[in-house]
């Protein structure tokens, strides 16, 4: 992707919504509803963002949130159109990086069993697999739970 294609990543407002409401029922089949979404953005530990393509559409977003020293991934999706271009990369790398200047130590997420390309990309950012939770999707699927610990000092990213 030409860099002048590039996505610029924003604080996810109200006006989003729509678009980002069509992206995750088109990525999972028991979307979050608006009112979830609402909650998101009117939590103090929560700062969901959106990556907004350079003619002004919603190409995805990330909803992270933090408590303490805990980072946690809450949902992340790309427009169908859009993905396969950097763009999932983009925003898990951008939410590590501020929840890392927010003072997580630790950021955990959840992913389907199934979904072997956001586990190769989690893995590809510097998440190690640690466990997972059985039965934990709509349709029994295993949910399975993946780390990212960011050092001490150096605010730098390490897999635990």
């Amino acid at each position: 992707m030409n860099t002048a294609d590039y996505p610029t990543i924003m604080p996810m407002t109200a006006g989003d919504l729509d678009e980002v409401l069509k992206i995750e029922s088109d990525s999972f089949p028991r979307p979050w509803t608006r009112d979830h979404f609402v909650a998101e953005l009117a939590s103090p530990r929560s700062f969901p963002v959106v990556a907004r393509s350079p003619d002004g559409l919603v190409a995805g977003y990330i909803c992270p949130s933090l408590l303490f020293d805990e980072g946690e991934i809450l949902d992340v999706a790309v427009r169908r159109d859009f993905r396969g271009q950097g763009i999932g990369a983009l925003l898990v790398t951008h939410v590590l990086a501020e929840l890392a200047g927010r003072g997580a130590r630790t950021v955990h997420l959840e992913v389907r069993v199934s979904n072997a390309a956001a586990r190769a990309l989690y893995r590809r950012l510097g998440f190690a697999e640690t466990g997972r939770r059985p039965g934990y999707y709509e349709n029994g699927e295993d949910a399975v739970l993946m780390t990212y610990s960011i050092n001490e000092g150096e605010g730098s990213p390490h897999a635990v």
